[in-house]
């Protein structure tokens, strides 16, 4: 029997990550020892405190339905937060938890757009950003930052990219895919674009907050400029700060509006999230950080050792990130090149095949995040991978001719 694709899957690839971290499983169980850097999933574990919250739920029977978006006290604790750290004022109204951070993007994509209706997306961005879109029967337009600005959206190229028909701006900082954190004065130069498109709804996805190196202090948008708090939505979630990737606790604060139209979507779709990982949540977001410092730290000499062989490799070249735990690298120098096993380069895609291929090492082309010729790189494993990774990266460039 064959089933027939709706016209809006139609529109939509599967998620380049996934794939590579699939493609890499399949290798290692055939034996070969391959070395994964495509999934974007922290390697510590979840601190022992939010476990125990999960487990007392469990003993308490706090195992039923829940509000469709969330319970009174994980939205008390979320709207704690965002006071806290963030100088952000919401009531419990304008909260929305959902079942990871994706499905907050989605419902809110899902409750806005109509067809034509055109969401601009920096690149290189997160790859599920532009199908989500396109699923939702919105146009993504995609912005591109380049490498010489540290991938950073420039204001004259957010403003060429407006249009009447634009219904939001997503902007993720730190970056998926390329590390890149803003600060408060390069936020408030896009802020200042966007105060004079008033049409235009602002989407930050914050996910990475609590990931960041060499002093950055992380700022959003709504935080920023106070005026755009209004058509602001200020998503985030547990999954990278407290390694909670398969919790999938997700949640956004947001104009009572929007946060109440996101509900409906999520009462035909999801229903609530996960009872137990929301009190696990409450557990993280009233906890202590000071797990953090010492994970930072470790990222950060992570992020140092993959700079300095990717940097050293012939071909290839990286900025150095802000936050979160990815390099990304131009690999335009190695386009046009052979390899020892005689293969021709001839884009990202052959580059990372190849990688793959000749030297075990898997990485996600730059293509899947709209930024040929490059690839991401993880560095959220092991130490000891990490370094052998970074010599077998070397050692295939080094081969090319």
């Amino acid at each position: 029997m064959t089933i027939q694709q709706s016209d809006a899957l139609k529109r939509v690839q599967p998620s380049a990550t996934l794939a590579v971290t699939q493609k890499a499983r399949e290798l290692k169980a055939q034996g070969i020892d391959v070395i994964s850097l495509g999934a974007g999933e922290p390697d510590f574990d979840t601190p022992d405190h939010i476990k125990a919250a999960a487990i007392e739920a469990i003993h308490a029977g706090k195992t039923k339905y829940t509000p469709v978006d969330g319970i009174p006290e994980l939205k008390a604790a979320i709207v704690d937060k965002f006071r806290r750290e963030n100088n952000l004022i919401y009531a419990p109204e304008q909260i929305s938890v959902a079942p990871g951070g994706k499905p907050v993007i989605f419902n809110a994509l899902t409750a806005t757009l109509n067809p034509g209706d055109e969401v601009i997306i920096p690149a290189p961005y997160w790859v599920s950003y532009p199908d989500m879109v396109r699923l939702c029967g919105g146009e993504p337009v995609i912005a591109r930052a380049a490498l010489e600005d540290g991938f950073k959206l420039r204001p004259e190229t957010l403003a060429a990219a407006i249009t009447p028909k634009t219904r939001w701006l997503i902007f993720n900082s730190p970056s998926n895919p390329t590390g890149a954190g803003y600060t408060s004065g390069e936020i408030q130069a896009l802020a200042d674009v966007l105060l004079d498109h008033p049409h235009v709804l602002v989407m930050t996805d914050d996910m990475y907050e609590h990931i960041a190196y060499d002093g950055f202090e992380f700022s959003t948008m709504a935080e920023v400029e106070p005026r755009l708090y209004e058509r602001t939505l200020t998503t985030n979630g547990v999954s990278k700060a407290f390694a909670m990737t398969g919790w999938r606790i997700g949640y956004a604060g947001g104009p009572k509006p929007l946060i109440d139209a996101m509900r409906k979507v999520m009462s035909q779709t999801t229903s609530n999230p996960c009872s137990i990982s929301q009190w696990a949540a409450v557990a993280a977001l009233n906890g202590p950080l000071d797990f953090l410092p010492q994970r930072n730290a470790a990222f950060k000499a992570r992020r140092d050792r993959m700079l300095a062989d990717i940097n050293a490799a012939p071909g290839l070249t990286a900025p150095t990130p802000e936050g979160a735990f990815y390099v990304f690298a131009d690999c335009s120098g190695a386009i046009g090149k052979t390899t020892k096993s005689g293969h021709r380069i001839e884009t990202d895609i052959d580059f990372c095949a190849l990688l793959l291929q000749d030297e075990a090492v898997a990485v996600v082309p730059g293509s899947a995040f709209g930024a040929a010729p490059g690839f991401r790189v993880s560095y959220a494993t092991d130490d000891a991978s990490l370094i052998e990774a970074g010599k077998r990266i070397r050692r295939f460039c080094d081969g090319l001719s």
